[in-house]
């Protein structure tokens, strides 16, 4: 089954969560896919990879770019996985459905701030629970690092 990962979102919004993730995708030598909305939101998290730090960026590929099949990391509104990822990331309220099996890992990543967000990843988490998955809890903590919780 697939390790399935909460992120809570509480002391920083997606756009300075998302990058630190990837970035420890790509250390660990895996290839991520991003999913996200809509195309418009495609557009936003790939200005977002080429700028979030003035002097690196993130390797990555949208259905825009092309070499799809090159890209450690790909942004998408769609269910292709054309990069061979075993991360499937999930952001802006994209609900994990039967694919998640297809990857060794899945990032759900929701706004503590959001009660429809929160609610949203309760009910994710008793779904995933009851077909199998392996699930945890990660919180934000004081300085924006991740911690497991129980």
């Amino acid at each position: 089954m697939t390790e399935v990962r909460f992120y809570h979102l509480q002391r920083t919004d997606l756009t300075g969560a998302l990058p630190k993730l990837l970035e420890k995708v790509l250390q660990a030598g895996q290839r991520a896919l991003v999913r996200t909305v809509s195309d418009a939101r495609v557009a936003d998290l790939d200005r977002l990879l080429w700028t979030y730090e003035p002097a690196s960026f993130l390797p990555h590929g949208t259905p825009e770019t092309g070499f799809a099949e090159r890209q450690p990391v790909y942004v998408t509104a769609g269910r292709e996985v054309p990069n061979g990822a075993g991360v499937l990331i999930l952001v802006d309220g994209v609900a994990p459905d039967q694919d998640v099996g297809q990857f060794a890992r899945c990032c759900l990543m929701f706004d503590g701030r959001d009660e429809a967000a929160v609610a949203d990843a309760r009910g994710h988490w008793k779904r995933l629970k009851e077909t199998g998955h392996m699930l945890s809890y990660w919180q934000q903590g004081d300085q924006g690092g991740w911690r497991q919780r129980a």
